[in-house]
């Protein structure tokens, strides 16, 4: 018995991570429309990359594996768009420094978006983002039913300047954003709030991140600063991960860091100013590293919603009868391949 395709639809994606843009590429792969609403600058969510002068930072997602055939096969067809890293991660026991192993075991392959981590999104969005089916900078304030077609959606947005603008005529609308975003704007939006109890579950923990650069270590006669590792899990109770950026595949070769703080820690320094949160990383780096060196720049970035403590449990929900969806990492982890994953089963489903 066969069943008749759907006719193409409309949907309406909001966030431009990587759950988002799986969602809605897959959905534009199987035929159909996708207006895609991104309220910041830049597409990636966490796998973002910061510029500065003496190079680039992933300062939120780090590395990420691959275990899905589905993701692995997605990775395949862009192979240009990232490269293993051969991390050297170790463990770090204590405050001195000290180290548990030269080569802590971890069997599945590190990855890196290349030339930075926001590449691998960036890529996969070129054709939406060539197709016009990008909005930046706009951010969703209501969902509400279409005031000329109550079968339809239509959504009241705000941009960075403040201007404000309605658009109508989806079909079905998913939402790829953090669960206490995703959470606040169903409460709002009254008439799309099917799961608003169902996400008080989650519970995702807060982020500093730390960057530092240290041109002065590429002077000539001058070895690399600090440890000999590239990367390290830490048991600092300020400190839970750091990484020698320069180290990853396709970037400049100046010395500069990557620094996570605990989720305990930044819970608890969660309102500091970025000054004050980066006078204490900075001591804690160079107790766990040895590089009392001055730092050339300096730079901070605060993550509400760093990574999942309590998943969701499901991939994703939908509502049929709404045409209504909701996906994300932190539906069932905190990996990058959790977000592919999340976004493309929801797609799935929505088809």
């Amino acid at each position: 018995m066969s069943t008749t395709p759907r006719a193409p639809q409309h949907f309406a994606v909001i966030g431009a991570g990587m759950a988002g843009i799986t969602c809605a590429r897959t959905l534009v792969q199987a035929g159909h429309r996708v207006t895609i609403f991104e309220k910041s600058r830049g597409l990636g969510g966490r796998m973002s990359t910061r510029d500065s002068a003496f190079g680039t930072f992933d300062h939120g997602v780090q590395y990420f594996t691959a275990r899905d055939p589905r993701f692995l096969q997605a990775l395949e067809t862009t192979p240009n768009l990232c490269k293993r890293w051969s991390a050297n991660t170790v463990q770090v026991l204590d405050e001195l420094g000290h180290v548990a192993a030269p080569g802590l075991a971890n069997h599945d392959a590190h990855w890196v978006g290349v030339p930075g981590m926001k590449a691998l999104v960036a890529g996969w969005a070129e054709p939406l983002k060539a197709a016009g089916s990008i909005e930046m900078q706009t951010r969703v304030m209501q969902i509400e039913a279409d005031a000329l077609q109550s079968k339809q959606w239509q959504l009241r947005t705000e941009g960075l300047d403040g201007a404000q603008h309605v658009f109508s005529g989806f079909d079905g609308v998913l939402l790829a954003i953090p669960h206490a975003q995703a959470q606040s704007l169903l409460q709002t939006s009254k008439q799309a709030a099917p799961w608003v109890k169902q996400l008080e579950k989650v519970k995702v923990a807060p982020c500093w991140t730390l960057m530092l650069a240290f041109p002065q270590a590429m002077q000539p006669g001058l070895s690399a600063l600090g440890p000999q590792w590239n990367a390290a899990r830490s048991t600092h109770h300020r400190i839970a991960w750091l990484a020698r950026e320069s180290s990853k595949p396709g970037r400049d070769p100046i010395e500069r860091w990557t620094v996570q703080a605990s989720a305990a820690w930044s819970q608890e320094h969660i309102q500091d100013d970025p000054a004050r949160a980066e006078a204490k990383l900075i001591k804690a780096f160079s107790e766990v590293t040895g590089i009392r060196a001055e730092p050339a720049h300096v730079d901070s970035q605060r993550w509400l919603y760093a990574k999942t403590v309590q998943p969701l449990g499901t991939s994703h929900l939908w509502d049929a009868k709404k045409r209504l969806g909701v996906c994300g990492d932190w539906c069932i982890g905190h990996r990058v391949e959790d977000a592919f994953v999340s976004g493309l089963e929801l797609a799935l489903t929505a088809l």
